[in-house]
This record gives structure tokens, sequence and C-alpha cells, in this order.
């Protein structure tokens, strides 16, 4: 029975700064979620009942806004409990399945937006290929392909991961993270599949940032001697560029602060650090796609002032 881990529970210490403000803290957190709930299904609902946007681009956008409610789905009910509990406890398959989410969450996001750039290489480039290359029977595969493959393989790797003994059940952090619970194998460990299964993970998903690069170095190329590709460029591809900048600044401060971090900063900003892919994207999509994409600007203030057609 060596290789089955005897920790049950895993007590997360990462809100111990908070006490004193726990409650001011719920109410900012509970805030923001809710607009992050509305944001998302506001998008959401605006794409699925109009016929005029469904469309690729904006089947994609949907796609993106439910992806974002599903990572924080797997963090900020839990966060919200554990700010109003005396004790900051998870379950230990409860922490497996958060990990499984948070790291399925971020990898779909890439695919999502690595999707969205060949859309945009297709519509922009092959104009009319477009409908034949990017068709319905296509699209739902590329969707298909953008959640299930990140599920798939971080399941593979949450898996491998519970297979690993235990000896201290303490993680400093506000959520549950593959790279947290590893911290707590015992040693001597054999986390070299582990190990060969995350290099494997990390290959695929830089190669679909260097596709994602590729297609919008190409698409300026193509754009810059044409006014109308400009003008489609400037409407359709800056939202992608940005929400691609915040998701790789964002992943990469978090990368960086588990693998280099320091244990001295303060943990306030560690804190924030290991959480702001959860909450910076989340609201800042829907936000970007819904004031920059007409289409969908004009049908957002054609509801809110009430001229539903």
């Amino acid at each position: 029975m060596d290789n089955v881990s005897l920790v049950t529970m895993f007590f997360l210490s990462g809100l111990n700064e908070t006490k004193n403000h726990r409650f001011t803290v719920f109410s900012l957190t509970l805030l923001y979620y809710c607009l992050i709930l509305l944001a998302n299904m506001s998008l959401i609902v605006i794409i699925i009942l109009d016929k005029n946007l469904h469309e690729p681009m904006y089947i994609l956008l949907c796609t993106f806004c439910m992806n974002g409610l599903y990572g924080t789905a797997g963090f900020y009910p839990k966060f919200l409990w554990d700010l109003l509990s005396p004790v900051h406890v998870i379950s230990y398959s409860g922490c497996l399945v958060q990990a499984l989410v948070m790291y399925s969450f971020a990898c779909s996001d890439l695919s999502i937006l690595a999707v969205m750039a060949y859309d945009r290489y297709v519509a922009i480039c092959r104009p009319l290929e477009y409908h034949s290359v990017m068709s319905r029977q296509r699209l739902m595969m590329l969707v298909c392909f953008s959640w299930i493959t990140p599920v798939y393989i971080m399941a593979v790797s949450v898996f491998l991961t519970s297979r690993l003994k235990l000896c201290s059940p303490y993680i400093a952090k506000l959520l549950c993270t593959n790279v947290s619970i590893l911290k707590l194998a015992c040693f001597p460990a054999d986390i070299a599949v582990n190990n060969v299964v995350a290099y494997i993970t990390i290959t695929i998903y830089v190669l679909h940032g260097v596709f994602i690069v590729w297609s919008y170095m190409y698409l300026i190329k193509t754009c810059v001697n044409s006014r109308e590709n400009r003008a489609k460029f400037m409407q359709t591809c800056v939202p992608h560029l940005i929400s691609l900048l915040t998701f790789v600044l964002t992943v990469l401060f978090d990368v960086m602060n588990t693998r280099f971090g320091s244990k001295d900063l303060p943990q306030t900003l560690q804190n924030f650090v290991a959480i702001e892919f959860l909450l910076i994207p989340p609201i800042m999509n829907p936000l970007i796609y819904g004031f920059k994409l007409t289409k969908i600007r004009n049908r957002l203030l054609a509801v809110i002032t009430f001229k539903v057609k």
C-alpha cells in the first residue's frame, strides 16, 4: 500500500492573513463573481438567441465564455465558502477535481484561442473558401477538440499524481493545483512519469502558442497592404490578441511564482499571483468582445434599451 496516500483532507493556509477582513473580502469576491457570471452569461445568451450571430467567430466566443464559467465555478464557490468557514479544508478527491478543473480550464482557453486564430486566418487570408473550410461539422470538431483534449490530458496528469504517497496535508495556497499536491509527495518519490507527462503537455501547448503567433504574424503581413483587411483585422483580431496577451501574462506570472517564487513575499501578493488567471481573463474577455465586436455591441445596446427585435 506504499503508493496509496494516507491523506484524506487538505488544509489550505492561503487565507490565514485575511481572517480579520474576511467579511469584506467575501462581499467583494461575491460581487466580482456575480459580475463574471453576468458578463459571460449575457454574451452566451445573446449569441444563442440571435440567429445573426450563429457564425463560427461568435460560436467560438460563446465557447470561450462557457469555458470562463467552467473555470471560475471550480474556484469561486469553494473560496466564498472558505471565507465564511473557521477552518479551510478540502477533501482529497475534491482537491484532485479542483486541480483538474484549473488546469483543463487554462489549457482549454489556449486551445480556443488557437482555433480563433485559425478562424481569423481563414476569414481574412482565404475568404472565398471560408464557409467551406469552417463548416458546421469542422467547427464542432474544433470546439470538441478545445474542450475534450485538455480534460483528457489533465485527467492523466492528475491520476498520476493521485498515485503518490503524501506526507503532509498542508497546502500554502487558496486552491489545489497539481504542482501544489506534488510538492507534498514523500521523499524520495517516483515522479519520473509525472515529469514526462508534464513536459509533453507543456510542449503541446507551447506549440499552440507558436501556431497562434505564426497565424497573427501572417495575418498582419497580409493586412498591411489592404485597407479592407486592416479594418477587418482591427475589428475582429485585436480582441483575440488582447485576450491572448492577458492569458499569457497571467499564466506566466503564476508559473514563475510556482517555480521560482520566494516564500518571503507577502501572502496576499502570492495569493493574487496564484489566482490572477481566474480574476482577469474571465471578466476582461467578455467585456473586450462585447465592446469591440460591432454586432454584439449593437445587440447588447438593443437589449439594454429594450429595443429587442
